[in-house]
C-alpha cells in the first residue's frame, strides 16, 4: 500500500511546518484528495491513525476532502465537474478536455497549537 509512504511524507511535512512556526502540537490536518489521484481515502485514514502515534499529530483531527474531476473543454471553453470517468464535455460532448483538478493530493490546512 503506497498510502503508508504517503502518510509518512505527510507527517514529516506537518511536523516540519509546525517546527518552522514554533508550534509544539498539531490540532488539525486537512487534505484534499482527487478522485483520480490513486489514493484510497479509507486506507489513508487508517494509515494516518496508525502512524500518527508519538508524533506532533498524535491527537489531531484528520479531515479528508474529496475533489471530483474538474475539466475545461477546449471546444466550448466550459469548466465542468465530471461525475463519472467519462471524459466528455457535458455541454458540447467534445472529448477535447484539459483536467484542471482531481488528479492530485494536497495538504490544504494545518491548525497549529
Amino acid at each position: 500500500m503506497h498510502e503508508y509512504s504517503i502518510v509518512q511524507s505527510l507527517l514529516d511535512s506537518c511536523e516540519e511546518n509546525a517546527k518552522e512556526n514554533n508550534s509544539e502540537k498539531i490540532a488539525k490536518v486537512v487534505v484534499k484528495i482527487g478522485v483520480m489521484s490513486g489514493v484510497e481515502p479509507d486506507l489513508l485514514k487508517t494509515a494516518f491513525d496508525t502512524f500518527k502515534e508519538g508524533t506532533m499529530c498524535e491527537d489531531c483531527e484528520f479531515v479528508i476532502n474529496i475533489q471530483p474531476i474538474l475539466v475545461l473543454c477546449r471546444s466550448c471553453n466550459t469548466k465542468s465537474t465530471l461525475s463519472k470517468n467519462e471524459y466528455e464535455c457535458p455541454k458540447c460532448k467534445s472529448v477535447e478536455l484539459d483536467v484542471l483538478d482531481g488528479e492530485d493530493m494536497y495538504l490544504m490546512q494545518l491548525e497549529l497549537v
